[in-house]
């Protein structure tokens, strides 16, 4: 056994390895209070003897280079506000062990690596080709040797392959185009002996550049280097100690010759949940509570003991709220009790419309931004245009006298009383707002059942089971996934409460009491509303996104324009209408500007969800439409958010029908002035 520095230890010590107890053979003594040093522990006597349970980083430091002076080096939290974009480590690993040894593997999606290897890889069920990327799903072990499980990537079958752990080769790191938080690289995408560079993925605000101490309008490079924390456990101490890495102190691993079952056991909530359920229920004392939580969750913080009665997998829809600056994100249970009204959707392609369609009940929309087809087959669409959306169809259409079979989006459009069939291409960059017949009350789980999410709703009735509904504040909510989600059944010891206490959000220490023989039943569980921060939201989106089917991408732009310039067809004046088509959007109708078509359905990066109308140009029309249009609808505004998120709850007929009045109005108004405007000019 040789004494090395507890930041050697740190570094070399293999996280599946511990618990491990360490012999303190140089202390050191920190003068200044506990305070100063942040609540870690700063003195450390020689002979004291210590088991490591955890070893996770507390913040990064970024090396900023600059080619006029020295590197400056930042150091930053995990609470970072910024995103991130990895760059792909230009260094080759010499063997798939290097790999695994360097790099964390686990069956979440961050855990997954992709990597390329330079030369063939002749493997029986999947030949992979040099400079074909796989990616590394799970570490396996027969026994003999480790291996690797693979798979392919970019290939339309899935297929899978193994790699031993002493192939040799070199082999690259993918490029990655994922945005990540401070948090998940600290997590994920650290490689042990190795720095990570990164760029960031958005501007950042001016105040947080001068908080973090970062470059204004830096858009280069930043080298990450992790700072440990050690999580360790006191032989006549029940808290957790926390020692930075740091500490100059001499340490002797002396696992193999001390029993570790001296130390109290202390537990997270996750370790808790691992437990088989042969030893559930479990009571528990509180060893250290969680510093933040819900009002629900209080008696977690004023309770010296708990019971644990089970662990299980809770499913939870993920909502947020509709606007377009700071939205709030929920989870919320299947057993809330609140009742709920749909709210319109909007669109912006065809490919969401086709998503959105149920057979249960049919889908009508109001194009609320225009688009014009060049394709002899399918329909130009104009604002205020209205559709009964059928289903995909396949159709052949003809451009610049060539034929081509296409998928496109089957719709009745409406005619006043008549409908007229026609179709729509899927790609369509346009928008649509749904027009809303139902207005009756659902609950949550009615709703989950009976209509394709995301869906839009609103609070109308409070669930009335907790003193205070957080979503009956809220003027709207977006239901967006279905996700499962780990949870522990906790109760305090006299059973008056009983809550759903979600693992990955709660972080509290506990340790295992001997359990009371003839445990009663297990009481009832609440459920609680959680509100949930970005970071999580998008970790969240991350997981429940992983399996869904990108959108179709829209065709390629043909270098030649078509032989025949498409023009528009004028409206007609007086168009009867009884149902209703309003050329013009009220504030209801608020256009709303689509996304790329091949990223529709990806809600990952937050640059996305702020796109407002004004980043965006309605397509090319005829120029006679275009100035009809922009007559009507020129006194058209969006309003705040503020007026807006109370101004309405459905668009019905009867708005309908009041916009098509006025529109009426204003075309008679409109011919009248022309008429007489050509009266006076014959005159003179």
């Amino acid at each position: 056994m040789m004494a090395m520095m507890l930041d050697e230890f740190t570094r070399t010590v293999d996280v599946a390895s511990l618990p491990r107890v360490l012999h303190i053979q140089s202390g050191v003594y920190v003068e200044g209070s506990v305070y100063e040093m942040f609540g870690r522990e700063c003195c450390l006597p020689t002979g004291e003897i210590m088991k490591i349970i955890g070893i996770n980083t507390c913040m990064l430091t970024a090396e900023i280079e600059a080619a006029d002076c020295e590197a400056q080096i930042v150091s930053l939290p995990l609470y970072f506000p910024g995103l991130f974009r990895i760059v792909a480590d230009e260094r080759p690993y010499l063997t798939i062990g290097e790999i695994t040894g360097s790099v964390r593997i686990g069956p979440e999606p961050l855990g997954q690596p992709v990597f390329r290897c330079s030369h063939d890889l002749p493997q029986a069920n999947a030949p992979l080709r040099g400079g074909e990327c796989f990616t590394l799903v799970s570490l396996e072990s027969d026994g003999s040797e480790g291996y690797v499980e693979c798979r392919v990537t970019g290939r339309d079958a899935k297929q899978h392959f193994t790699l031993k752990l002493s192939q040799q080769g070199e082999f690259y790191e993918c490029e990655d185009d994922q945005f990540y938080t401070l948090k998940e690289l600290a997590e994920w995408k650290m490689a042990k002996g190795r720095k990570r560079r990164v760029k960031l993925a958005q501007a950042l605000l001016k105040k947080d550049l001068c908080f973090y101490d970062l470059p204004e309008n830096y858009s280069g490079e930043l080298i990450l280097s992790p700072v440990y924390e050690l999580q360790a456990v006191m032989k006549y101490r029940k808290d957790v100690v926390r020692i930075p890495s740091t500490l100059d102190v001499e340490v002797i691993d002396i696992t193999d010759q001390f029993d570790g079952d001296c130390f109290p056991q202390l537990l997270s909530l996750s370790d808790i949940f691992k437990k088989p359920s042969e030893e559930f229920p479990i009571l528990a004392e509180v060893i250290e509570p969680p510093l933040h939580t819900k009002e629900e969750f209080q008696f977690l913080i004023y309770c010296k003991q708990i019971i644990i009665h089970a662990a299980c997998s809770a499913k939870r829809i993920l909502a947020s709220e509709i606007r377009s600056d700071s939205q709030r994100r929920f989870l919320i249970p299947l057993s809330y009790k609140g009742r709920l009204k749909r709210r319109p959707r909007e669109f912006p392609t065809g490919y969401d419309l086709e998503v959105a369609k149920r057979d249960k009940e049919q889908l009508h929309v109001v194009a609320t931004r225009a688009f014009e087809s060049h394709y002899e087959g399918l329909s130009t669409v104009f604002v205020g245009d209205q559709y009964l959306v059928q289903g995909k169809e396949t159709s052949e259409v003809i451009y610049g006298g060539t034929r081509k079979t296409v998928e496109a989006l089957a719709c009745e459009k409406i005619e006043g009383k008549n409908y007229q069939s026609v179709l729509i291409p899927l790609y369509l960059d346009g928008a649509f707002v749904e027009v809303i017949h139902d207005k009756k009350q659902y609950s949550i789980s009615e709703v989950c059942q009976r209509f394709h999410l995301p869906f839009n709703v609103k609070v109308s009735v409070r669930d009335l089971s907790v003193p205070e509904d957080t979503l009956a504040a809220v003027p709207g909510l977006c239901l967006e996934e279905e996700i499962t989600d780990p949870y522990l059944l906790v109760s305090s010891p006299d059973l008056s409460q009983c809550w759903e206490v979600p693992v990955n959000r709660t972080f509290m220490t506990v340790q295992v009491l001997p359990r009371k023989q003839g445990a009663g039943p297990q009481p009832y569980a609440h459920a609680a509303v959680e509100e949930i921060g970005e970071d999580c939201y998008y970790t969240l989106r991350r997981y429940a996104s992983a399996t869904l089917c990108p959108p179709p991408r829209p065709p390629k732009k043909p270098k030649q324009p078509p032989p025949e310039s498409v023009r528009l067809p004028l409206p007609k004046e007086q168009r009867s209408n009884p149902t209703g088509s309003p050329k013009c959007p009220n504030r209801a109708l608020k256009p709303v500007i689509p996304e790329e078509s091949d990223q529709a359905h990806e809600r990952l990066s937050p640059k996305s969800e702020k796109l407002t109308s004004a980043q965006g140009a309605v397509p090319h029309v005829d120029h006679q439409r275009a100035m009809h249009e922009n007559s009507n609808c020129g006194n058209t505004s969006v309003e705040d958010d503020d007026e807006d998120k109370h101004d309405y709850e459905y668009i019905d007929e009867n708005t309908i029908e009041s916009i098509r009045t006025k529109f009426q109005n204003q075309n008679i108004n409109n011919t009248v002035t022309t008429k007489a405007n050509n009266r006076y000019e014959q005159s003179v």
